[in-house]
């Protein structure tokens, strides 16, 4: 006899992967096994869910129907056996937790043991990256994102928001300079910051007056990643924009210094994303609502989000 709630996750996740194989291997096993259990539950349904060619996947009318039920169903289901548990510490599983590297190194990395302690049953798989993820082609729980979100086929709920700081090395200010208005930094260089998604660079920015504004400082490297970001700052090719959480510790010991401080760069936003249309788990609402404790906790991290998506606005006007 088929087992239903293993048919319904099976079929799920091939919709989710856009591929047996890929949905097969996403739940350790074999490609076989995933088609079997597919024709087997169209048999017990008397209709066709899935149009399988050579090229393509796609899913019937009737398939539609079912995924959406029944992702309803598995998430009901899921929601009642954690109501039904005495302690969050039965909690067990995987999460697969996409996350930038300034926001793991500084904050969610180190604070791990108390997340493990609450939860002990509960197994982590961590992204570090700061592109863009497909949460439903990758098999993601939920990412951690920076900004605002782009794609309409995620919710994400708010934690706060980063502050940046303006700074150099020591090397860099004895050789060049310390800049003391936005001016001077027309006589300055910077290690220019790439958008990891489009290969844009990103310009330096400051709250003037209540008011963003973007300043471009010219120089002679350009990267994406952040720890990259930090070592060229550190070795003196550059003045940088990062987050304070990540530069804070090269602050305290002198290796980076603070320059123009009367002009704070604009906070990024950040939030923790998932899938719209999905019932949370409660693995998934256990780690979000740690989350959100942490970065209520943490320093140089702000709550009040309206004062900036007013400068955001002013930095991309629609």
């Amino acid at each position: 006899m088929i087992d239903r709630i293993t048919a319904m996750r099976t079929f799920i996740r091939i919709v989710d992967m856009n591929s047996f194989t890929r949905g097969a291997e996403s739940l350790n096993i074999p490609r076989a096994t995933a088609t079997t259990i597919v024709q087997n539950l169209e048999a017990l349904l008397g209709t066709s869910l899935l149009i399988r060619t050579t090229r393509r996947l796609s899913v019937t009318a009737e398939g539609a129907a079912y995924y959406e039920r029944s992702a309803q169903i598995l998430a009901d289901i899921d929601e009642m056996e954690a109501s039904l548990r005495s302690a969050t510490e039965n909690l067990t599983g995987r999460l697969r937790i996409e996350m930038p590297g300034a926001v793991a190194s500084a904050l969610v990395l180190p604070a791990l043991d108390d997340f493990h302690a609450r939860y002990p049953n509960l197994d982590l798989a961590i992204g570090v990256s700061n592109r863009t993820v497909d949460l439903v082609a990758q098999a993601v729980d939920c990412s951690i994102q920076l900004g605002e979100l782009p794609d309409s086929n995620l919710i994400a709920r708010q934690l706060g928001t980063l502050e940046h700081v303006t700074c150099a090395s020591p090397a860099y200010l004895a050789r060049m300079g310390t800049p003391v208005s936005l001016r001077d930094l027309e006589d300055h260089l910077a290690v220019n910051c790439m958008s990891p998604d489009s290969g844009r660079e990103v310009d330096f920015d400051f709250e003037v007056d209540g008011e963003a504004h973007k300043v471009k400082v010219n120089g002679f490297v350009k990267v994406s990643d952040e720890q990259a970001y930090l070592t060229c700052g550190l070795q003196g090719l550059g003045m940088i924009q990062p987050a304070r959480i990540a530069a804070q510790p090269y602050l305290d010991s002198g290796q980076l210094r603070e320059v123009l401080p009367q002009w704070k760069p604009v906070p990024m936003p950040v939030s923790v994303a998932y899938v719209k249309n999905r019932r949370v788990s409660p693995r998934v609402r256990a780690f979000v609502d740690w989350l959100a404790e942490l970065f209520e906790q943490a320093e140089h991290v702000d709550q009040d989000m309206s004062r900036v998506r007013q400068l955001l606005r002013g930095l991309h006007p629609a």
